[in-house]
């Protein structure tokens, strides 16, 4: 009989650092990740994300959120595809990461974001789940730069950054909210800068996920 897995070869994708496990979401998990969303991520006065998404009412941020990420599962195609993964620490909900890539054939870039519940901040898990999906893609994507960004307020989350090798890369201003402009500080990190991490990473389900994510 066929699984889930078989259907869509990555559901069988796992990262595994020696606290988190990151696998792509699927439905069940939807309920956890809202509820962790609604516990609090950001504080209600700044936004650090381009769009507003966490200020809609909790009804309609969850609908939203359902339907952002089964359109992400649509759009998945070799060399074009954003990668969502459920942060799990003893099986529970902390969080998310994702990983895009946009012609990776050509640019062997990706970009990442991510957020973590307020209960499980200041734990150094941004850095261990940013460190595992680094070396998914460089070890096994093939990937040689990514980038990411963050609000030049958003000192934790750029401190993961600089932590783990990127370096500044200009800057742009984006406006989530009306009124409100957010200087965003871009970074970029070379794969021979990585600061690799002293643990290894366990990845399950690589080979299919390559056959999936990148051109023959």
């Amino acid at each position: 009989m066929l699984t889930l897995d078989d259907v869509w070869p990555l559901f069988a994708l796992r990262l595994r650092s020696p606290r988190l496990e990151l696998r792509l979401m699927r439905d069940d998990d939807l309920p956890a990740l809202v509820e962790a969303v609604l516990a609090g991520i950001h504080p209600p006065e700044r936004m650090p994300f381009d769009a507003p998404w966490t200020d809609a009412e909790p009804e309609q941020l969850a609908r939203d959120f359902a339907k952002y990420h089964w359109h992400l599962r649509t759009t998945v195609q070799p060399g074009t595809w954003t990668l969502d993964f459920v942060v799990l620490r003893e099986g529970r909900v902390i969080g998310m990461q994702d990983l895009r890539a946009e012609n990776l054939a050509r640019t062997k870039t990706v970009s990442s974001g991510s957020w973590l519940t307020r209960s499980a901040q200041g734990q150094g898990f941004g850095k261990e789940m940013r460190a595992a999906i680094l070396l998914f893609a460089f070890d096994h994507l093939d990937v040689e730069v990514a980038e990411s960004s963050a609000a030049t307020w958003n000192e934790s989350s750029l401190g993961v950054s600089r932590r783990l090798g990127y370096v500044d890369a200009g800057i742009t201003v984006v406006e989530p909210r009306p009124g409100e402009p957010n200087t965003m500080q871009k970074l970029r990190l070379a794969r021979e800068n990585f600061a690799r991490p002293s643990w290894p990473l366990e990845v399950h389900g690589a080979a299919a996920a390559r056959a999936e994510l990148l051109k023959p």
